[in-house]
């Protein structure tokens, strides 16, 4: 449970129908081998001690008492887990008959959890054998033992902070008003589910979708448990369709017609840091429910959980295609607007042949075509200097003319070298005044050519640049609208690939691919034999590092000791442990550091979940201290 992960379990036990007594060892047996994996809540399908198609023999005094005597022998047999068990049985109560979940853990019975809303259409008949549950909770005499039995009661974890857990049944999710929804206004923050939903054509593309919604909907982790085929008889088939979802996520899902076990790590830390975050998510302050405690043995959950090295970059290629057409409409337009609204018609862009610019010009030329404007208004200004070499001068004069820009080349080592002469900097001297000097001189000449022709200067520098403050303060730092600022280093790559498989240009897709090709530097050092000498990620670390210490900080909240935790288990084989532990530390300097420049931000569009504008997502002190940060990361 480090870290706040909990591994968790659905499972679907091969069952036969009315024989409680197999299946009660069906139950054991998956119990068993969810618990030796770790998982510390177990959630079965509905009915499954009896079988959910049992029909009129639930009526049978026989199948109801068997079922009772089997639950009392799952319990006595998982005495020594700690693991929080959901299974689901038939209980007559005040002689009603009522379809429940019961709770276990250590071989106690915490609570009944009795069904809500009972299907009578299409091929279910509930009510013809179970009454509709009761929210408030009440206590029910059972095996000797006074026994909660309602809705309304969720198990909270006396020591894991905010883990709390709540229980519906099968067509209660369907509904229009869940009883899971009072139970995470309540504070549940992980649902269970104990179902028995057959399979038809569509269905389970239908009830994955509704899973996904309700974890997401709920700020919630949401497990699902079906009946498998050992239910079906008659006229229903039944496929064991387990999911395991949190916020959106699908975690794990069984595959088609299965039984067996699918598990989850649930991450509590980022479903608590969510609601922190999700101002219209109100808790009701006070619940009518009944709160039960429980306990875990706390361990470290050894993870299973997939956590991708790229996590702005979608690994499915359709998908991925999908998300770049996206952020480029969404850039496109957003620089659209601004031209409308100030009635510009002129762009002016510092084109160097690296990504950035290359991908601020495909966004403009974009915009541009939108506007009905002539992409001769486009002014892509090259501007070499010291460091400057011919590979990426040539591509940056070849992407212009592949774009139908207009070129214009301004050599500024001149008025550099005046300006050194003007503040007394010795030009042999290769220090950050060296640097910096070219990049303002850059950047002042791209706004006074906007002045005289009437334009707008476009920014260029991506989001992974303003978290480490990797930008020249008053240099590319500044523009008139800065059509990167919501997209990292690394999702800058996939959609210049994207516009070089898409662009049906021979010369513009040769001229992209050898920019893709090309390291990323800002070429402010001379080159060594006519190649970049200057390469970023020598010099601040891997950008694909930071952009994942960038969304894990974030997006989901996590500390310094969890980030480097799964940055470890992500990047295994690819970094050593000391290198991803040195980046991390720069990264968390710099973010800290370099704040008071993301302070003064040019507008931008927000293109995802991430974005550092401090009139958005990032109301952040200019000055805020990162000690503390660092110092987690010093005691490990």
């Amino acid at each position: 449970m480090l870290d706040g992960f909990i591994k968790v379990a659905a499972a679907t036990p091969k069952i036969k129908v009315a024989d409680t007594k197999f299946n009660a060892e069906a139950i054991l047996e998956v119990i068993k081998e969810a618990e030796g994996n770790g998982a510390k809540i177990i959630v079965l399908p509905e009915l499954c001690i009896t079988g959910y198609t049992c029909q009129d023999l639930f009526l049978q005094d026989r199948l109801l008492d068997s079922a009772r005597e089997q639950l009392l022998h799952i319990a006595e047999e998982t005495s020594e887990s700690d693991a929080l068990i959901f299974v689901g049985m038939p209980i007559e109560k005040e002689h009603k008959l009522y379809n429940v979940a019961a709770v276990l853990q250590g071989g106690e019975i915490l609570a009944f959890i009795p069904k809500v809303n009972l299907p009578t259409y299409a091929e279910f008949y509930e009510a013809r054998h179970f009454a509709s549950g009761n929210a408030t909770s009440e206590f029910f005499r059972f095996n000797g033992e006074d026994v909660p039995f309602g809705t309304d009661i969720l198990f909270t974890c006396d020591n894991i902070e905010g883990l709390i857990v709540g229980c519906e049944i099968c067509e209660d999710v369907w509904t229009v008003n869940p009883p899971s929804t009072r139970h995470a206004l309540a504070g549940a923050n992980v649902i269970v589910n104990l179902s028995a939903s057959n399979d038809l054509v569509g269905k389970d593309t239908y009830r994955e979708e509704l899973v996904r919604a309700t974890s997401a909907r709920l700020l919630s982790a949401y497990i699902y448990a079906s009946a498998g085929d050992g239910e079906s008889t008659q006229d229903v088939v039944y496929g064991g369709h387990d999911m395991i979802a949190e916020n959106g996520s699908m975690l794990a899902q069984s595959t088609p017609f299965s039984t067996g076990i699918i598990y989850g790590d649930i991450d509590i830390q980022k479903l608590r840091m969510e609601r922190r975050k999700m101002s219209t998510y109100v808790p009701d302050k006070n619940p009518p429910y009944l709160m039960i405690p429980f306990c875990f043995e706390i361990e470290e959950t050894k993870l299973g959980r997939y956590f991708a090295k790229t996590p702005f970059v979608p690994a499915d290629q359709a998908t991925k295609e999908k998300r770049c057409e996206q952020i480029l409409s969404i850039q496109a337009n957003g620089l659209k607007k601004r031209y409308e609204h100030t009635g510009s018609k002129t762009a002016v862009i510092g084109i160097s042949g690296g990504l950035d610019s290359t991908l601020a010009l495909l966004v403009t030329v974009r915009a541009f075509d939108m506007l009905g404007l002539p992409r001769e208004n486009i002014k892509a200004v090259t501007m070499p200097c010291f460091g400057t070499t011919d590979r990426t001068y040539d591509n940056a004069c070849k992407l212009t003319k592949a774009c139908g820009a207009e070129l214009i080349e301004i050599d500024i080592k001149e008025a550099v070298l005046i300006h050194f002469r003007d503040i007394g900097q010795d030009p042999e001297k290769h220090d950050v005044t060296y640097e910096n000097g070219q990049a303002r001189e850059r950047t002042q000449v791209l706004m006074n050519i906007a002045n005289k022709l009437g334009g707008l200067v476009i920014g260029t520098g991506d989001m992974s640049e303003l978290a480490l403050g990797w930008a020249t303060y008053n240099g590319d730092h500044m523009s008139m609208y800065g059509v990167n600022v919501g997209v990292p280093k690394t999702l800058v790559r996939h959609l210049v690939q994207y516009y070089a498989d898409t662009c049906n240009q021979e010369e513009m897709r040769k001229v992209l691919v050898d920019v893709l090709d090309t390291p990323v530097s800002p070429e402010l050092l001379p080159p060594q034999d006519g190649v970049i000498s200057q390469k970023t990620e020598d010099l601040v670390g891997p950008y694909e590092l930071h952009d994942f210490f960038l969304y894990y900080m974030l997006r989901c909240g996590y500390p310094p000791a969890k980030i480097l935790r799964v940055a470890k288990k992500a990047f295994e084989g690819v970094y050593e442990d000391e290198v991803i532990l040195k980046w991390l530390k720069t990264f968390y300097r710099r973010f800290f550091a370099q704040h008071f420049k993301r302070s003064c931000l040019p507008d931008g569009p927000k293109v995802g979940s991430v974005a550092l504008s401090p009139r958005g997502d990032l109301r952040m002190p200019s000055d805020a201290c990162a000690r503390i940060w660092l110092e987690e990361l010093e005691e490990l």
